[in-house]
């Protein structure tokens, strides 16, 4: 493999990375943006330190997900179909129904802001797409307010899951409230800059309150070739067990705990639970 030595990596900042992966059109399976349509070539490149990965290419998908995203994903009427289609799956083929039933059993156990004993816990949503989540959660008993650059997305949520919504950019947001459980599910591979994303959330955490995060696994999928979802174009970075690790770090967080495992979708993930490290400030 070619040592690439232009660019030093985001998570621990090594400078030796090797060509995982290169393509000169999209792999099957991926799908098709306007951004990618022309001249299509990029490549995933590895840390040989902590094993993570990022993607480069010089086509422009900065106008991703105000529009395109949800368009090309779903269909101009597919929104509402994937939705139902998720939300009516079985339990045991289902990524989501899995997700929240780890997240409130994490929570009772850990959840520390004492108001919420004669109150709804509330949850930040970014980037909550679809919407699943905090449909499931809703029914749980949670209060959920979903964020989401597309105002599709945030239509949907109003009206369709009926929770609070916010159609912003996460990063240009400065005032949403506090909350006892902010997640990021599939989001923070899909910035430029995870870190700062992350790092963002800290002033809209309740004291005692908890974030958790989903990235995808590259240490798991490599192996399998370049098909796989979790190094579709869409990602910018696709992580491992350490690079989630120094991405906690980095953000001035403490890691509760580092899981890993293949969802039933095949998805092979990495899901975090992290506290505000009490030596950083807010």
């Amino acid at each position: 493999m070619q040592i690439v030595q232009s660019v030093s990596c985001y998570c621990c900042g090594c400078s030796d990375l090797v060509t995982a992966i290169s393509y000169s059109r999209p792999p099957e399976g991926e799908t098709r943006f306007a951004f990618s349509d022309d001249s299509y070539f990029r490549e995933v490149v590895r840390c040989v330190r902590c094993s993570h990965f990022m993607s480069r290419h010089e086509m422009d998908d900065s106008m991703l997900y105000t529009q395109d995203y949800v368009t090309a994903t779903y269909g101009d009427d597919g929104f509402q179909n994937t939705f139902d289609r998720i939300i009516s799956l079985p339990a045991d083929r289902s990524d989501n129904v899995g997700r929240c039933n780890r997240i409130l059993e994490f929570a009772k156990k850990n959840l520390l802001t004492a108001t919420c004993e004669d109150r709804e816990p509330t949850i930040l949503d970014v980037g909550s797409g679809l919407c699943v989540f905090l449909y499931e959660m809703k029914k749980r008993g949670w209060r959920g307010t979903a964020m989401d650059p597309d105002p599709r997305a945030v239509f949907h949520a109003q009206n369709v899951v009926q929770v609070d919504a916010v159609c912003a950019d996460f990063f240009q947001c400065d005032e949403v409230g506090r909350f006892d459980l902010i997640t990021f599910n599939k989001v923070l591979e899909h910035v430029q800059d995870p870190v700062a994303m992350l790092a963002k959330s800290k002033s809209f955490l309740n004291d005692g309150g908890f974030i958790y995060i989903e990235l995808p696994d590259g240490e798991s999928a490599v192996h399998l070739g370049p098909g796989r979802e979790e190094f579709f174009i869409e990602h910018h970075h696709v992580f491992s067990l350490a690079s989630i690790a120094m991405l906690a770090l980095r953000s001035g967080f403490v890691v509760n705990c580092i899981e890993r495992l293949q969802e039933p979708s095949t998805k092979y993930t990495l899901r975090a639970f992290l506290s505000r490290d009490p030596s950083c400030c807010n």
